[in-house]
């Protein structure tokens, strides 16, 4: 085919994928508000994971003892920079108008500074339960090089936090991020306490509105999701609490569903390949009912 002729198909598509108010096009916008950009916000969170953990990340200058401060403060004004601009994107992307976002993005993006030492008093007990219960693991560095679990709670913990002061579309972005590098998905709303850790890690899916509490342990291929959804009078899913609350010192193996706003008491075990619907008390010992054999 001549040039030419191919241009002329190129302009003729062009009209309509140009048009944004064709009826098969509808739940297709035109946007045309600031966006969040993804680079950015993974500069941000390679920025984070270096502060949290000196030294393993960034460069040796970054944790020389007598560096430390210095290079600290230059990378914490780096993320207000970039997380502030990011923010006023993300504000803008949500709303008609953004003109008065500037100056709460900047108030938005100082409150979340203020949470980083907590951020990473919660990592440090991540660390210490996957230590704690995998015998693999050869040192605490070993794990925070390594492990994807480290990641992927380090960039759910920053989410949560930015969920919580009103950040809209950046805690998806970055929660999205580790599930794309690690196979793990935990949803930015979830609320997770302390000494929390995940065992391999593939395939573990956190919903929005599941609360974990202390010392929780999950094993691949767990879910902790909804079992159905309350629909609203146009038959849309409401959001409203659907998965499960998690108490302290529970562990669930490989592959298994536990599904519903359902309370799994503390210190239970559940087994792998469970698909449990209903609520447990304490130190509850759910396993596979064993099949029976005829005689």
């Amino acid at each position: 085919m001549k040039r030419i002729e191919a241009l002329e198909h190129i302009q003729s598509n062009v009209k309509y994928l140009s048009a944004f108010d064709l009826p098969e096009y509808k739940y297709i916008p035109l946007h045309q508000k600031p966006s969040p950009s993804i680079a950015s916000v993974r500069e941000i969170m390679t920025l984070l994971r270096t502060i949290i953990f000196p030294g393993f990340f960034g460069t040796e200058q970054e944790a020389q003892v007598d560096s430390i401060q210095y290079y600290m403060g230059v990378n914490l004004e780096k993320v207000y920079d970039l997380l502030q601009e990011q923010i006023y994107n993300g504000l803008c992307f949500e709303v008609e108008r953004c003109c008065d976002s500037k100056d709460r993005a900047s108030q938005i993006a100082v409150a979340f500074i203020d949470k980083i030492p907590h951020i990473k008093y919660l990592l440090s007990t991540d660390v210490k339960a996957i230590l704690d219960g995998d015998p693999a693991a050869k040192s605490i560095s070993e794990i925070i090089f390594c492990y994807p679990a480290v990641h992927a709670i380090l960039y759910q913990r920053v989410a949560h936090e930015l969920l919580r002061l009103g950040v809209p579309v950046l805690p998806r972005i970055i929660t999205e991020m580790a599930h794309s590098d690690t196979g793990i998905d935990i949803h930015p709303g979830a609320q997770i306490g302390e000494y929390f850790s995940i065992d391999h890690g593939t395939g573990v899916v956190v919903g929005q509105t599941a609360i974990i509490g202390n010392h929780v342990r999950l094993y691949q291929g767990v879910t902790l999701g909804a079992k159905s959804f309350t629909l609203d009078d146009e038959g849309l899913p409401m959001d409203v609490p659907r998965h499960p609350i998690i108490e302290d010192h529970v562990t669930i193996y490989s592959n298994t569903s536990v599904l519903g706003r359902i309370r799994i008491g503390q210190g239970s075990i559940i087994g792998g390949n469970i698909w449990l619907t209903y609520s447990v008390p304490p130190n509850s010992k759910i396993l596979q009912t064993k099949a029976i054999k005829d005689e």
